[in-house]
């Protein structure tokens, strides 16, 4: 107890006795400084910064905007040219064509004059107008288009045809060779945030006729208003600078400070004006100095308690921002480096407690459920018992007892260790395929791993968003099982070098070659905390959860590696799998997350349900890989030998999966599905 009390004391000076420091030193410098405050009274500076802010206002809303723009056409000219591959193959072309719009949401139409009409519906239906709009506008302009043939490059304001804020880029294109133009409609809205509306300056952007293309009042882009008048204007085309900016005045005798940027394309100009009068409103005249030389104390006061009170501010704010962060889960922020830990004061006592904290949450998050974690700080989560609509995903090692006996035969007491570290390995795998999917990880039983999608969504279970947000935990949990296909070639890979990297040695360390069974089911369970007041459990219980683990039991015998109940199958047949239901059809917009899977020819008894079939996972064609883990390792690479298990090179059958999984083709005839749930119990 007295060691502990030791350490919550402070040392050195107090934060009362730095107060009283700090007060007593502003009151002197304030009397010995007021004297020399007036000749800090000048407006050259603030004309200076106007000017500057000016010159980059201009540069840096160019800059954005050409990169956009460029970035536009890069992207419509790459599928133009992926189309003119696809040729006659219409399924590829719309595919691109679905691709590239759902990458380019703000692109309304790519038009091919007499040639390609490709229309982001789904832009047109979002804004409430009409396609045909691009015809009236195409037909208003066939001067321009014919230019854009011949060779130019321009951008034109479309906003009074479609009455949004839409431009039109043209540019010339030439395939097989014949000489065309494309013309690119896209929403402007983005750009325009680089154009936002300032109390002192405007920035607007133009084309070579003066059309304001891009002002922050909208109402005269969607007027078509031409500037071409204004003198900033007739600067811009008198000189062949490309950058410049001065000191001008309007006819109407008011000054300005303008600049210009012109972009290397499309004759377009980035321009920005402030009011000279505005810009230097700050600056008083002489005859406020009176009032500058009373407020000179405060003002001086200010200053140096700014200087100093930064050693008691920073780390405060440090702290609060700290405490934020923890109080929405995150645990391992990197505000943690901004916290100086050699403090020996208060603060320094309340950042040491502040990183004392985190690793105890870490610690509780490792021992429970980082998810489950999390959702308590954030107070998302209560400790009464709900049901929940949910999927539930269990999985076991194949032989884990065989593997075990091979570890205690060759290491013999160091065994432990060795299996623990095995397992970790495998285990941290298969994890990151759970919360990268969305999953929780219910628990660990030696080699099994339970998880759960859709535990933590509190939500009325009775709306239809609710149905679709269970739809959604099933598809996830697909992607999560199949990724951990994937990534268990890979830890299978790592092991064969690993194992072989150490053999010769005595006791010589290795790695087993391991597959694995998996089992999905969803339905309605009992979610919450459950154990006694001592120890609590945050679980899910239940008759569906009873099937999954039933499910992933009968892997072996169904000759698979995932399995999932009618129950998940029913959530997916409709919109993500070819069947029956939707004659063996998807709908464009699901067909990223198509899964393939094949009814087991078995039948078994479900209490309650009768007679239901099992369907074993066969791929989603779709799946990519390098997209799934790269949204928590930037850094993350497909390894080229194992990209066989999932996605556009997985396989198409079940029969294709055991023969790249190594599992034998059953004898359905004589297996006996509802014998292998009383072997289950009896165990």
């Amino acid at each position: 107890m007295e060691n502990t009390k030791e350490q919550s004391k402070t040392k050195g000076l107090s934060l009362g006795a730095k107060l009283v420091l700090i007060i007593s030193t502003l009151v002197f410098i304030s009397l010995v400084s007021i004297t020399f405050l007036v000749q800090f009274f000048m407006s050259d500076t603030t004309s200076a910064d106007a000017e500057i802010t000016t010159l980059e206002k201009t540069n840096n809303a160019a800059s954005t905007t050409e990169k956009q723009i460029s970035s536009i056409r890069a992207n419509t000219s790459l599928m133009l040219e992926l189309l003119s591959i696809s040729g006659s193959s219409q399924v590829l072309s719309r595919q691109t064509t679905s691709f590239f719009f759902e990458r380019n949401p703000d692109i309304a139409a790519v038009i091919v004059p007499e040639e390609q009409e490709l229309i982001n519906t789904r832009f047109f239906i979002s804004n409430e107008i009409e396609s045909e709009l691009i015809n009236t506008f195409l037909t208003a302009h066939e001067s321009e288009i014919q230019r854009a043939i011949e060779g130019e490059t321009f951008i034109l304001n479309a906003a009074p045809v479609f009455e949004l804020q839409v431009l039109a880029y043209l540019f010339p294109w030439r395939e097989g060779g014949k000489d065309q133009a494309v013309v690119i409609f896209f929403s402007s809205d983005s750009l325009s945030e680089t154009f936002g509306s300032s109390t002192t300056s405007v920035t607007y952007l133009i084309n070579g006729d003066a059309d304001l293309l891009i002002h922050p009042d909208i109402d005269l882009v969607m007027a078509g208003t031409n500037v071409s008048k204004e003198k900033i204007i007739e600067i811009m085309n008198s000189n062949g600078n490309e950058l410049h900016q001065q000191l001008y005045e309007e006819d109407d005798g008011t000054r300005y400070f303008g600049a210009y940027k012109k972009l290397s394309f499309g004759n377009l100009a980035v321009v920005t004006n402030i009011e000279r009068d505005t810009a230097l409103k700050s600056v008083n005249s002489l005859t406020w100095q009176n009032i500058y030389l009373t407020l000179a104390v405060i003002f001086i006061s200010i200053l140096f308690v700014a200087l100093y009170s930064k050693t008691i501010s920073k780390p405060i704010q440090a702290l609060t921002a700290v405490a934020q962060e923890i109080n929405q889960g995150n645990f391992n922020t990197e505000l943690f480096e901004e916290l100086k830990s050699k403090r020996t004061d208060e603060i320094g006592v309340l950042i040491q407690s502040t990183k004392d904290e985190r690793e105890i949450l870490n610690t509780v998050s490792r021992l429970t459920n980082k998810g489950v974690a999390k959702a308590i700080v954030r107070k998302e989560i209560d400790f009464e018992p709900h049901l929940k609509d949910i999927t539930i995903f269990f999985s076991d090692i194949r032989g884990f007892t065989a593997i075990s006996d091979g570890f205690n035969k060759r290491f013999g007491e160091k065994s432990a260790a060795e299996i623990i570290s095995f397992l970790n390995d495998y285990m941290s795998r298969m994890v990151n395929c759970i919360t990268i999917s969305g999953g929780n990880v219910d628990k660990f039983e030696g080699d099994a791993i339970m998880a759960c999608w859709g535990v933590l969504r509190d939500e009325n279970l009775d709306t239809p968003e609710h149905k679709k947000h269970v739809q959604e935990d099933a598809i996830n949990a697909v992607r999560g099982v199949l990724a951990m296909r994937y990534a268990l070639m890979v830890y299978n890979k790592a092991a064969e070098a690993f194992t072989k990297e150490h053999e010769g040695e005595p006791l010589a360390k290795y790695k087993p070659h391991i597959r694995i069974g998996s089992g999905l089911n969803s339905g309605r369970a009992t979610v919450g905390f459950m154990g006694s007041y001592d120890k609590m459990e945050f679980t899910s219980i239940g008759d569906a959860v009873n099937l999954a683990s039933r499910t992933e039991s009968s892997n072996k015998p169904c000759g698979t590696d995932m399995l999932i109940t009618e129950d998940t199958y029913n959530l997916l047949k409709y919109d993500y799998i070819k069947s029956p239901e939707n004659n063996y059809t998807i709908k464009p917009e699901n067909l990223d997350k198509e899964i393939i899977v094949e009814v087991i020819p078995v039948t078994f008894e479900v209490k309650g349900k009768g007679k239901q079939h099992f369907y074993g996972v066969v791929n989603m064609p779709r799946f990519d890989i390098e997209g799934f883990f790269k949204t928590t390792d930037p850094d993350f690479v497909a390894d080229p030998d194992c990209i066989c298990a999932i996605g556009p090179k997985g396989p198409r059958t079940l029969a294709e999966v055991r023969t790249l999984l190594g599992i034998p083709t059953p004898d359905f005839s004589g297996v006996n599905l509802d014998a292998e749930e009383s072997k289950v119990k009896a165990n």
